[in-house]
């Protein structure tokens, strides 16, 4: 019998090992892009290391994840549907590919998004099969149920289960479900006291907190923001929204305190543009009622206007310059 020669195998192995680690090396390169919010670079790091390593999946996550954020929703659905065939067993995935296939939606034409949303839920739904303790899929469930109509497969009978098991599995997450869902309801008073509970019961992710402090925001409790604030510092201190939280809290109370600039234009610096954060044009549209407050018309003009730019759509800020003139 012929021997096989060991160093053909060793060489084999060195030149296999060389690509992995260039390809995680790309990989890590690409996640340092878009955790600074640099998400064409991390798009074209990603689209690279995919070429030479079309299998990995987790290269296909951050391509879909980074495609959202650069708002490109095709490419995002491309990338999330290659990430579920390298690996249809992982939660994830399926969770990310029915985020893709809703923004996908939202931004298509009726006769295109009916067939999406249904695609929407399934995802979510195999998501939540997979891995019960995937928060975030099940909280895309519970809003996609409680949102959309039955002829696309929603309803809040189908969410209430979801709900009741997060309250079994995480307090705070279940409260916040059952809190998203009175609000899609336009219930704002049962809507209060559950996103109170889940407060009550100490978020553990920054994300989630986050989401709570944006609804105490828009309901304009300034108490409920300033302790998501407080737990947030603990949670993750080094986190910007901390600064801004804690700005918008004491700028909703009336309170007067000198840092209250700094720590929005801090937040502006060091934030990354990213839909889990408060946007840029809301720590500006915050500035500009901080300097209305104190009688600084000029500033509060340019800080509202910043706002519209940064974001045309912006009511609150349109409002606040009409108000004005």
């Amino acid at each position: 019998m012929r021997r096989c020669n060991p160093f053909l195998f060793a060489g084999l192995a060195f030149l296999l090992f060389g690509i992995m680690t260039r390809a995680q090396q790309a990989l890590d390169a690409a996640q340092q892009a878009y955790d600074k919010g640099d998400y064409n670079k991390a798009i074209a790091l990603l689209k690279t290391a995919a070429e030479k390593d079309p299998n990995n999946g987790d290269i296909q996550l951050l391509l879909t994840k980074s495609y959202l954020e650069a708002k490109q929703y095709d490419e995002a659905v491309n990338a999330g549907e290659k990430a579920v065939q390298i690996n249809p067993k992982s939660s994830v995935y399926h969770q990310l590919l029915g985020e893709a296939y809703g923004q996908k939606a939202d931004h298509a034409s009726k006769l295109s998004a009916f067939g999406l949303a249904r695609k929407t839920q399934k995802e979510f739904e195999t998501a939540v099969q997979l891995d019960e303790h995937n928060y975030n899929a099940a909280q895309d469930l519970v809003d996609y149920d409680c949102q959309a109509p039955g002829m696309v497969g929603g309803g809040e009978d189908k969410a209430q289960p979801i709900i009741q098991k997060l309250m079994t599995l995480d307090p705070a997450e279940g409260h916040y479900a059952a809190g998203v869902c009175r609000a899609d309801k336009k219930d704002m008073p049962a809507a209060d006291a559950e996103y109170s509970k889940a407060l009550e019961s100490k978020p553990k992710t920054a994300d989630r907190l986050s989401e709570i402090g944006d609804y105490f925001i828009e309901r304009g409790q300034s108490d409920k923001v300033l302790t998501v604030a407080a737990q947030m510092q603990v949670l993750a201190g080094n986190d910007p929204r901390v600064k801004y939280y804690r700005a918008v809290g004491w700028i909703l109370r009336g309170e007067s305190h000198p840092e209250t600039a700094k720590l929005l234009n801090e937040y502006l610096q060091e934030a990354p543009v990213r839909s889990t954060y408060p946007s840029p044009s809301s720590a500006h549209y915050w500035l500009g009622r901080l300097y209305q407050t104190q009688n600084d018309v000029a500033k509060a003009k340019g800080e509202y206007q910043q706002a519209l730019k940064l974001d045309p759509k912006f009511k609150k800020a349109e409002d606040a310059l009409k108000q004005m003139k």
